[in-house]
């Protein structure tokens, strides 16, 4: 299949190439020149990347990236014709992706929105999982796609409810990892040992798939990005803005985005958002012990 792929950071460099290794004809276009991947073509702009192409596959970092790349100057939609696909694996607001849907089904495009979840190992491995909104059709199209850069897709219904339901698993996500890295430092301020209170986790009900992935990283105090504190702080303030627009009070989020606020303002942005932990350590004055220690 050809395929334009737009975008080539963590995630969508890898997914680009695992594109290209499962034998799609490529052509790649980042905003930031110089970025290259094995077995596809480079484009010099969006437009150029789009011509041709049976599938354009975006993978940027907002909804403002997303209007610019679709509809900006050299943008996507000047090399629109009848019968392509757009999939948006973007984290961005459910609201505009309505209207981008709308504004290129015009020209008889199909508009699929499937951001996804598996961090950066997820993209390498080629074991993502999307959350896919869709005409059902176009979704067919895209089987071989998704099944070369992940393992599942969940359809959650049309158009925008893909990025509907990646905010509330990311809503989770956040929440859960504060509560575990809140959890950290508290038992550090009391003296108990965060190798000796794990165990005890990993084996009662509050145990869940993000204290497993992320408790690792943690003790060895790794905070390179798998997901950068600055994605998942856009990510927080899209649901907030999905909240206030349907007139719905998240509180333990709304805190939780204050945390994050700090953590971006203290320069951790571009670290893991498991980093939000040292800003509770620097607040209580202790440091979780981790395996070097």
């Amino acid at each position: 299949m050809r395929v334009a792929f737009l975008g080539l950071g963590i995630m969508g460099r890898a997914m680009a190439s695992n594109l290209a290794k499962a034998g799609h004809e490529v052509t790649v276009w980042n905003r930031t020149a110089g970025k290259d991947v094995e077995g596809a073509r480079s484009a010099a702009s969006p437009a150029e990347a789009a011509r041709g192409a049976e599938v354009i596959w975006l993978c940027v970092s907002d909804t403002k990236a997303v209007d610019s790349v679709l509809f900006g100057p050299q943008g996507v939609h000047e090399s629109l014709t009848q019968g392509m696909t757009i999939v948006d694996s973007s984290t961005i607001s459910p609201s505009a992706t309505r209207q981008f849907a709308e504004r290129v089904g015009a020209q008889g495009v199909d508009y699929v929105d499937a951001p996804m979840t598996g961090s950066k190992a997820g993209a390498e491995s080629g074991t993502l999982i999307f959350i896919v909104g869709g005409e059902e059709s176009a979704i067919e199209k895209l089987k071989p796609l998704f099944a070369a850069t992940g393992k599942k897709f969940f359809r959650m219904g049309e158009t925008g409810k893909g990025q509907a339901a990646k905010l509330v698993m990311n809503l989770q996500i956040a929440l859960i990892y504060e509560g575990f890295a809140e959890a950290l430092t508290l038992a550090a301020k009391l003296g108990v040992d965060a190798e000796t209170l794990l165990p005890l986790i990993q084996a009662s009900m509050v145990n869940s798939g993000v204290v497993e992935y992320k408790a690792p990283f943690v003790l060895k105090r790794d905070f390179s990005p798998n997901f950068p504190l600055r994605l998942m702080h856009k990510d927080l303030r899209l649901a907030l803005d999905a909240a206030k627009e349907l007139r719905v009070r998240l509180p333990g989020l709304e805190t939780v985005e204050e945390i994050y606020d700090v953590a971006d303002e203290d320069g951790h942005g571009d670290l893991d958002y498991a980093a939000t932990l040292t800003l509770l350590e620097k607040w209580a004055g202790v440091e979780v012990k981790g395996v070097s220690a």
